[in-house]
This record gives structure tokens, C-alpha cells and sequence, in this order.
């Protein structure tokens, strides 16, 4: 009989953990969860108690089969799934499932995948805590019921394969309020008046600009205001010079981390969550669903020894920050390197760029404030009350910027601030140039993904683990396509919006979904029982839906003309979805019954024979790029092709991570794209 039995939830991690435990321990992988709610109902049982009906899926029988022979041959079998929600539940149904005595069984948990944090781990177990538990459980189970009552409506009324929930539902709102505060939104003209000044004492006449604190409706009034400084004269009212500092931003928590990686690097948030698993996975970074900026006190401390190796002690401070988001769980930690001292990766392009921005987050946070000298000169103008303003900014000492630079959400400002001439009140100035240059006041921008994120954490909807699956959730559903980075509500999510905001005012109101969420870690907290708040929620659900059924009206959507002319009968075939996503049927249905796959264009040129390349499935359901021609032209590849083509040989370059390679294998040309 073995010792013992470490179980985890990825095979990957599984690998790195092993490397830590010595031949007395066994590590294997559980892939996620081993049970869900049943799918061959609601999976609720509503006559007892909203008690949930749990099955073992086909997919993981042989998994559950292989840890149930290892566990009964087994001394000591240890838990080990993250240290969440999910995590803890996974947990619960490992020990159901494999016998394992609840009270008893050994649950350990880790934030970082270290040989020093798993032994700690292994040192100092606990019991499955079943708060944490049956939170999960009601979250579980809210999903299910709001899935199960309100997705067969949208079917009816609406088209088939459609779905709601109760945070997608809230973000398709917030994107169909800013879309209509965009369209109500009315442009107005004004006029911005920037001059070019120079010191009358200064005899080279270095230049530096300055703004009217004034802005002109209208073209006369800025003409008018343009010939009464013909010959005015300018002085300088004030001149202030403030010193100021600029504090470095926390560690990154789920949310920030989503929201720079989309800045900065360009990444989706499904995307940033996948890579950031990967590493974490592999021992690079702590645990990366946290809603916590905290470091440990080690972790501060190779921050420190970091820091003053690279750049000297003065650019050191330690810095301790507190989270503000509301229920986040201090004890965790930020997301951080695991070892400090590791500047540099193996790995993808993807995964270097992201370990690069974390190391770079965590250690400016450890950094000293930037200190900077902010110059304000306001200018007066005789016979006008107007004044011309000129700011500067000049960095005393770069502290933390010598590392890292926050970004924004916010559009760059029209003229940097730069350094400004010494100058004091009574000065003249003269004038080079004075222009008034008309501009539109701009709508409210589009939601990003960043943004949408930031948006749903400021207003305490979802949780770390579920902006990703949310976003992918509502643009796989077609509420909303992404265009440019941008999002956008399709017509279908405009209704969908409509429908849910008459009929389940609840599920798309934004305080009462941020309280649920509330509810859910009460109950992780054993404040309040889950079943409780299952009881107060249902019985209005399941009576708007009835009322709906009745009262809604069906809404017929127009299908999607195509150029793709049906061989039956002539005419232009139109996209339909199926439960395999989208194909292309004749509109003469039932006249005419014909159907083709649908086949998406990339917007490139089949290198063979001219034809679009379009993208494919193999018989495994593997993604690739062919000929859309095809089987009269077998062109194919696994990888993107670019509209380039290469300067070597002249064949296809291919999109790889960052790169751009040449299809032609005997050619190797590489290009960084």
C-alpha cells in the first residue's frame, strides 16, 4: 500500500508538484471538476429542499475510476484544488465521490506552487470548509435555475441556442446603455486657442506652449478674440512652481491584471486568464484569481533585495497595500512571481510578455514615489479678461518609473507637458504664434474589454473567476461582436436586453445582482444558509417566467444575407445557427431544403488558385485554414495566413504569437510582426 495521494486539479500542476514530493507521494490530476449537476433535468430537485441532483459526466468516469483504485490502496489521501469557491467544491465532490470521510480527509491549500509553499502546505492541513462549499452550491445552483427557466423562453420567443445569466445578463445592459448614450450623445462644436510663447528677455527664444483657459463656441468669437491679440501685450500673472509625487500602483489583483494585459499587451481577458494558468501551472506566479493587492512579508523582502541589486537602496520602499474591493479576502495574495529574482522566462512569446508585466507591477510596487516638479505659468493679456495657461511636468527623481508606468482607459492628452522657461509675475512674453483650431466635443467611449471589467468590479458584479467566461459567454451567444478591441451590442442583444429588462427586471439590475454576490460570500462565511437564499430568489423567478410566457411576444430577427448563391434554387443563402454553430441555409425553406456549411473568410487570397481562405474544422474538430474551393484546390495550413507575402521566396507568410513565418518550410524566413 502506498503512502500517500496528493490530488490536484490540472496534470500540469501535477507534474510541478511532484518534483517537490519525494517517493512517498503519488500526485495526480482530477481535470477540473469530476461532477455537475445533472443534465438530464434541471438537475435540481425543487420537491426536496433545492437539493442538487450531482452526475459523474462520460468524460471523467475513467478519470474517477483510476483516483478511486489509487485512494482504496492508499494510507493518506490529500486534497489539493485551489483555494476558491470552485476549488473547495471540487474538493467536496473528490471526497464524496471516492469515500473519503469529510471530517477526516486532508485538504491543503497553496497560493504559489514553490517546493517551500507546498511542504508548508503539506505541515499544516485542514478539513474541507463547507461554507465554501455550499457557496459554490448556491451559485451552482442560482445558474442553473436562472439557465434553466429563462433560456427555453429566449428559444420561444426569440431563436434557438440563446441563453442568459445573471452577470452576463447585467453586462449586455451596461453595454446597451453606453451604445444608447452614444447614439443620443450630439456633437458641438468649439474652438481651442494654443499659442507659441517665448520670454521677451530670453534672446533665443525658446518656445513653449500655452492654452487659453476660454473655449469658443462659435468661429466669430474666436476671429474676434484672434485680432485683439494682434498687438496686445502678455504678461505673466503668476507663476507657481509645486514640488509632487507619483505613487506606484499596487501588485496586480484578477481584475487590474485583465485590464493592463489588454492595455498594454493587447490581450483578450480569456487570453490573459489561459496564459496566466499556464504559468501559474508551471510554478512562475501565485494563485491568479485574487481580488487581494497583498504581498507577503517574504515576498516584500525579495522585492527589497531585488530592487537595490538592480537600481540601489534609495530607489527601495516597502509598501504594504490594503485592498478596497469590497468582500475581497486579504489572507490571499496579489499575483506576483513566485520567485522574485527570476527577471526573465521561458516560454511563448504570450507567456514571457505577461510574466514581464507582473514582475515589473510587483516590484515597482516596492519602489520609491516618483518626485516631480509641476510649473504652472498663467499668462494675462491687456484689455481681456481671458488668460493663457501653461503647465509643465519635470521628474526630479524617476523612482518607480525607472521600472513601470501605469496605464490608462483615458484618450493621451493632446500636448505633453514638458519643461517650462523660469519665469515670474510681471514678465512679458511675446508671441510667436496664437491658433484656434476647431474641435467636436466626443461621446462616451465604447466599452473594452478592460473597461467592461473595470466597470463590473466597480459596481461588485461577478468575481474574479468570471469576467472571462462572461465576456466569452456573451460574444459566443452574438449579444455583442468585438470589432477593433471595441465591443458592440448586435441587434439580437438589444432585444434579448429589452426582453430581460421587461419581464426579469431583477436579473439585469445591477444593485440586486451586486447583492447577490454579496449573499454568495456571506455564505461562504457562514453568515447566512444557502438554501436560504435559493428560497427567497426561486419562487419570483419561476412566476415572471410564467407571466412572460404569456404576456411576451415573439420577436422575429432577419436573418443574415450572404453573396453565397444556393444551387437549388438561385437565391441568396442566409445564416442560420444550429447547435453547432452557424450554417448556411436557402431562405425558400420549406420549398427548398438546402444547407451548407458555413465557411468564415479571413480577408486573404489563396496563394494556389485565388480563391478566399476561409477556416475549416477537421474530423476531430481541430481548426485549420483552407481554400474555400476546396476539394478542387487542397491548399490547407494549421497556422493564420497573412495577407504578406515573403520578400525570399514569395510565398505565404503565416501568423505565429508575434511573428510572421514563411509556409514555405525549405525557406525560413521570420519576420516580428
Amino acid at each position: 500500500m502506498q503512502e500517500n495521494l496528493v490530488i490536484v486539479e490540472s496534470p500540469a500542476k501535477a507534474k510541478t508538484i511532484e518534483k517537490f514530493l519525494g517517493k512517498d507521494f503519488v500526485v495526480k490530476s482530477s481535470f477540473g471538476h469530476i461532477r455537475d449537476l445533472s443534465k438530464k433535468d434541471l438537475g435540481v430537485n425543487l420537491d426536496k429542499d433545492y437539493e442538487p441532483v450531482y452526475e459523474i459526466p462520460s468524460d471523467k468516469r475513467k478519470v474517477v475510476e483510476e483516483l478511486s483504485s489509487l485512494a482504496k490502496k492508499t494510507k493518506t489521501v490529500w486534497l489539493a484544488s485551489d483555494e476558491d469557491r470552485e476549488g473547495e467544491a471540487i474538493a467536496w465532490h473528490l471526497a464524496e465521490v471516492l469515500g473519503l470521510p469529510i471530517d477526516q480527509t486532508k485538504r491543503i491549500v497553496f497560493h504559489e506552487i514553490t517546493k517551500p509553499a507546498i511542504l508548508a502546505a503539506i505541515e499544516s492541513p485542514r478539513t474541507i470548509d463547507m461554507n465554501l462549499v455550499n457557496a459554490q452550491q448556491a451559485r451552482r445552483v442560482l445558474d442553473r435555475l436562472v439557465g434553466f427557466e429563462l433560456s427555453p423562453l429566449l428559444w420561444k420567443k426569440v431563436r434557438p441556442q440563446l441563453s442568459a445569466g445573471r452577470v452576463q445578463s447585467v453586462a449586455v445592459r451596461l453595454l446597451v446603455e453606453r451604445e444608447r448614450e452614444i447614439i443620443a450623445f450630439r456633437s458641438t462644436p468649439y474652438y481651442r486657442v494654443v499659442a507659441q510663447f517665448y520670454a521677451a528677455a530670453d534672446p533665443d527664444k525658446t518656445l513653449f506652449k500655452a492654452e487659453l483657459s476660454t473655449r469658443f463656441d462659435t468661429r466669430e468669437e474666436a476671429e474676434t478674440f484672434l485680432r485683439s491679440c494682434i498687438d496686445a501685450r502678455f504678461t505673466v500673472a503668476k507663476a507657481e512652481e509645486k514640488p509632487a509625487q507619483r505613487y506606484p500602483a499596487p501588485p496586480f489583483t484578477t481584475s487590474t491584471l485583465q485590464q493592463e494585459a489588454g492595455r498594454k499587451l493587447g490581450m483578450s481577458v480569456s487570453q490573459t486568464m489561459s496564459v496566466a494558468q499556464h504559468l501559474y501551472e508551471q510554478g512562475l506566479i501565485t494563485y491568479m484569481r485574487t481580488d487581494s493587492v497583498n504581498l507577503s512579508k517574504q515576498a516584500i523582502g525579495q522585492c527589497k533585495e531585488e530592487i537595490i541589486k538592480l537600481f540601489g537602496e534609495k530607489y527601495s520602499s516597502a509598501h504594504n497595500y490594503k485592498t478596497k474591493t469590497k468582500g475581497a479576502q486579504e489572507a490571499h495574495e496579489a499575483i506576483r512571481p513566485s520567485y522574485i529574482e527570476r527577471q526573465a522566462i521561458e516560454g511563448t512569446p504570450a507567456e514571457k510578455r505577461l510574466y514581464d508585466l507582473i514582475w515589473k507591477r510587483t516590484v515597482a510596487s516596492q519602489m520609491v514615489s516618483a518626485e516631480l516638479d509641476r510649473t504652472t505659468i498663467t499668462i494675462a493679456i491687456d484689455g481681456r479678461r481671458e488668460q493663457f495657461v501653461a503647465t509643465g511636468e519635470v521628474v526630479r527623481f524617476d523612482g518607480f518609473l525607472r521600472l513601470y508606468s501605469e496605464s490608462t482607459d483615458e484618450e493621451p492628452a493632446e500636448d505633453s507637458e514638458g519643461l517650462l522657461p523660469k519665469l515670474s509675475a510681471g514678465d512679458e512674453v511675446l508671441y510667436q504664434t496664437i491658433t484656434a483650431t476647431q474641435r467636436f466635443t466626443m461621446p462616451p467611449a465604447r466599452y473594452n474589454e478592460a473597461s467592461l471589467v473595470k466597470r463590473l468590479e466597480e459596481l461588485g458584479i461577478g468575481r474574479p473567476s468570471t469576467y472571462a467566461p462572461t465576456i466569452t459567454t456573451i460574444i459566443a451567444r452574438r449579444y455583442v461582436a468585438k470589432e477593433n478591441k471595441n465591443l458592440y451590442v448586435t441587434e439580437l442583444g438589444e432585444v434579448v436586453n429589452r426582453m430581460m429588462k421587461k419581464a426579469f427586471p431583477s436579473i439585469v439590475d445591477l444593485q440586486f445582482t451586486a447583492n447577490m454576490e454579496y449573499l454568495l460570500d456571506s455564505i461562504g462565511d457562514g453568515t447566512i444558509g444557502w438554501k436560504t437564499v435559493i428560497e427567497n430568489f426561486y419562487p419570483d423567478l419561476d412566476k415572471a417566467v410564467k407571466e412572460a410566457e404569456k404576456t411576451l411576444e415573439s420577436v422575429k430577427i432577419a436573418d443574415e444575407v450572404t453573396d453565397v448563391i444556393c444551387d437549388q434554387c438561385g437565391r441568396n443563402m442566409v445564416i442560420k445557427y444550429g447547435p453547432h454553430g452557424k450554417f448556411l441555409a436557402c431562405p425558400g425553406f420549406p420549398d427548398c431544403k438546402n444547407t451548407k456549411p458555413y465557411l468564415e473568410k479571413i480577408g486573404v487570397k489563396c496563394p494556389k488558385c485565388g480563391g478566399e481562405i476561409v477556416i475549416r474544422k477537421s474530423k476531430k474538430g481541430r481548426r485549420y485554414y483552407g481554400c474555400e474551393n476546396n476539394p478542387d484546390c487542397d491548399f490547407m495550413t494549421w497556422q493564420k495566413p497573412s495577407k504578406e507575402m515573403c520578400p525570399k521566396c514569395g510565398h505565404i507568410m503565416l501568423e505565429k504569437g508575434n511573428k510572421l513565418l514563411c509556409s514555405n518550410e525549405a525557406c525560413g524566413f521570420v519576420k516580428n510582426s
